[in-house]
């Protein structure tokens, strides 16, 4: 019974865990380029009291084992790579990926990555995010710009009045062997990391790369819905193992009035 008590607050921890994640993505549910989380969990150790396969003393063998689990644990917390739906914002700055890739950043000396591209300019006339962080290679707008265009290849191109290109960049995009492995440090920003493998870069539209539209935006790929039932499912199995815990002990309670 003793057994069952730490099996049972095992699954509670798991279970919170999981509102957690459930909690963070409905925060973001209109964060321009966030990706949901989901939760994976195993199984923990098992406590072996007779393997299967095992030789009887008559000579036979005994088909199933008997093995009794200890709970359940997370394993890992995955963002989820999807693609979000699109909202027209008649924005020139605003900037969406159809596919594949990341914008990368420059945010003080470190270089990290994003999905969201609801840019800015600063005062000296670059591209940035709305915290500062310069869209890399760095791109510059003249101050007379009238018209900015963005083609699916990221060429962009800078029109004054009559139609003057005045100035003309190309925007790439990056890719990782494993997105998944990238670490969130917040502000809709991701590092690469050991797991993530290095940055690759290529141009929008080839190679397995997404093309780039401006006046659009990314939103969040989490699904309100999909969120709520979850909430759901973890809470009743929060309460399930609740219940694990409360029925163990009233068993010890009914082992411990044995002799009265």
């Amino acid at each position: 019974m003793i057994r069952s008590l730490w099996t049972g607050a095992s699954g509670m921890i798991a279970q919170q865990t999981r509102i957690d994640v459930v909690a963070n993505n409905l925060a973001n549910a209109t964060t321009t380029g966030f990706k949901k989380s989901r939760c994976n969990f195993q199984d923990l150790m098992y406590q072996t009291h007779q393997v299967a396969g095992a030789t009887t003393p008559g000579g036979g063998q005994i088909p199933t084992g008997i093995q009794l689990g200890m709970g359940s644990r997370l394993s890992d917390v995955q963002k989820v790579y999807s693609q979000g739906d699109y909202v027209q914002t008649g924005n020139e700055l605003d900037m969406a990926i159809e596919g594949d890739g990341f914008f990368k950043v420059l945010s003080g000396d470190e270089e990290l990555y994003t999905r969201a591209g609801n840019f800015k300019l600063d005062s000296e006339g670059y591209i940035t995010t709305a915290a500062g962080e310069r869209l890399q290679p760095e791109v510059s707008i003249p101050a007379d710009t009238v018209i900015i265009n963005l083609q699916p290849n990221g060429h962009l191109v800078a029109y004054g009045l009559g139609n003057t290109e005045l100035a003309t960049a190309d925007i790439p995009l990056y890719n990782f062997p494993n997105p998944g492995g990238l670490y969130a440090v917040g502000r809709n920003l991701l590092r690469p990391t050991d797991g993530s493998g290095d940055a690759i870069e290529g141009t929008a539209g080839s190679d397995g790369f997404g093309t780039l539209v401006n006046n659009y935006l990314e939103n969040s790929n989490v699904s309100v819905v999909e969120e709520m039932v979850d909430m759901i499912v973890g809470q009743r199995a929060y309460e399930a193992n609740s219940k694990t815990i409360q029925t163990s002990d009233d068993m010890l309670q009914m082992a411990n009035n044995v002799r009265r």
